[in-house]
């Protein structure tokens, strides 16, 4: 069971959009965003970038720049040694496996022209690292952004930086990771913050503990300034028939409910 203040403010199920797969990678969001965005930020790549294909294609004006400091050759090495003895050794062989063999190839078709994926980490002060940048930096004079965070842990070093960038935000997409052990973290940032919560799920790569809390949950938070939001808390059950999917296909279900 989650604490109230986790509870989506209610926005009209008509905006409600899925972009991306219907498993890990995918992502609601209002869909009044989509056509007043000018730039993804995506903050944690590794090899999964649906939200941001699918995005671009109901809105061909939007740029996406990605930071991802592993997503190197090694990795890409690695991945492919894995797919390809993975493929070997299975009896049955589906068109998806073959393809994520090739994943490579559409890593390099996507991130090219104004699409860009950058080696560098997102941090909260950068040190004299070349490789290291802030959220700040990341954004500089860009506007009408959605930034979507996935750190695994290091998300709750960034979250005044998120309020920092208010203005220039029209969307965040953010993971939260350890969730039971990072609450009040995350209370603080609720209760701080002027962005509005408007969907969460709770990842199930991550176990549930004995209270009901989730070890990871994805919150979609939108610019109330820019967005007109109701100013309640939602009825609805989450997750939500036919936008809400596994995130780990073969994993159970988790089903939300909270403290009232």
């Amino acid at each position: 069971m989650l604490p109230n203040f986790l509870k989506p403010y209610h926005t009209n199920f008509s905006n409600l959009i899925r972009l991306g797969r219907k498993s890990d990678g995918g992502y609601v969001i209002d869909k009044r965003v989509i056509n007043k965005t000018n730039l993804i930020i995506t903050c944690g790549l590794e090899a999964e970038w649906s939200f941001e294909n699918q995005f671009q294609k109901y809105n061909k004006n939007s740029k996406i720049l990605a930071f991802d400091h592993t997503v190197d050759k090694k990795f890409w090495l690695n991945r492919f040694s894995r797919d390809f003895i993975s493929l070997i050794f299975l009896k049955r062989v589906n068109l998806n496996q073959i393809l994520e063999l090739f994943k490579f190839v559409e890593y390099l078709f996507f991130f090219r022209g104004k699409n860009k994926h950058f080696l560098k980490k997102i941090v909260s002060k950068k040190t004299n690292n070349n490789n290291q940048i802030t959220i700040t930096d990341a954004i500089g004079n860009n506007t009408n952004i959605v930034l979507k965070i996935d750190i695994e842990g290091d998300e709750y070093k960034i979250l005044k930086e998120i309020n920092k960038n208010f203005d220039k935000l029209n969307l965040v997409i953010i993971e939260f990771h350890n969730l039971q052990k990072n609450l009040k973290k995350v209370k603080n940032f609720i209760s701080q913050t002027k962005l509005k919560n408007i969907h969460i799920n709770a990842n199930n790569y991550g176990m549930v503990d004995e209270f009901g809390i989730p070890q990871v949950i994805e919150m979609t938070l939108i610019n109330p300034n820019k967005f007109k939001i109701k100013n309640k808390k939602t009825r609805r059950k989450y997750p939500i028939k036919g936008l809400d999917f596994k995130n780990r296909k073969r994993g159970k279900e988790i089903h939300i409910t909270f403290d009232e």
